[in-house]
């Protein structure tokens, strides 16, 4: 699979202050891609720039060897991005939240294919609540669910385990692991300590500038 995300002397500016400047990053299949850095260095910044949300940046972005604005179309529709809110919506069920992720990305799906991923996430017998009335960690599950029902090689996820319980976490993070280990990619912010060995790299962003390494 290509897959080959790179940024060069990439920067940001927020309230008179440089988030971070001259960022190379060189991410390919098979890593998951760590953003650290204390609250305020720029992780989410750097992660809706890096996934075409914003567009207020030095820089230049590139995907699979293209400038990102000639590849764009073909970056978003191998893009999966996992916001730090979930992103469901109360008045749907879980069920309705994925036909309407579904729909977003472009086809319908069967209910079948969202069953199953919503068992996969351990939310089997919660199809037809209204996700209002389940917990922080139960609404995190089913934003999840889209790992499973959206095939697609990069993710982007900012803080993905938040809310979510021990089971919860060894199991998203397995899911990382075998994702990256069939040539996918994970772009990640977590205050979690990955257990990911071989294909775990750190980009560190703070005061002390920023640098990127395994």
């Amino acid at each position: 699979m290509t897959l080959r995300l790179q940024a060069r002397k990439l920067a940001c500016e927020r309230d008179d202050r440089w988030l971070f400047e001259d960022l190379d990053l060189d991410i390919r299949a098979g890593e998951i891609v760590r953003v650290e850095g204390p609250n305020g260095s720029g992780k989410t910044t750097l992660l809706k720039i890096l996934s075409g949300q914003l567009a207020d940046y030095q820089g230049e972005l590139f995907w699979n060897d293209r400038p990102m604005r000639q590849a764009r179309q073909a970056f978003l529709s191998s893009l999966l991005y996992l916001g730090h809110a979930p992103g469901v919506k109360g008045a749907l069920t879980p069920l309705e939240n994925l036909a309407w992720y579904q729909a977003l990305a472009g086809g319908a799906g069967h209910e079948a294919a969202r069953l199953a991923a919503l068992e996969s996430v351990g939310l089997a017998g919660f199809e037809d609540v209204p996700a209002a009335q389940l917990s922080a960690g139960q609404q995190r599950r089913v934003a999840l669910a889209r790992l499973e029902l959206t095939p697609r090689p990069l993710w982007v996820l900012d803080e993905p385990f938040t809310a979510i319980d021990r089971d919860g976490v060894a199991a998203l993070e397995e899911r990382l692991i075998v994702h990256a280990r069939s040539g996918g990619c994970v772009l990640v912010t977590t205050h979690h300590e990955l257990k990911a060995s071989g294909e775990l790299r750190r980009i560190r962003l703070g005061r002390g500038g920023q640098d990127a390494e395994r």
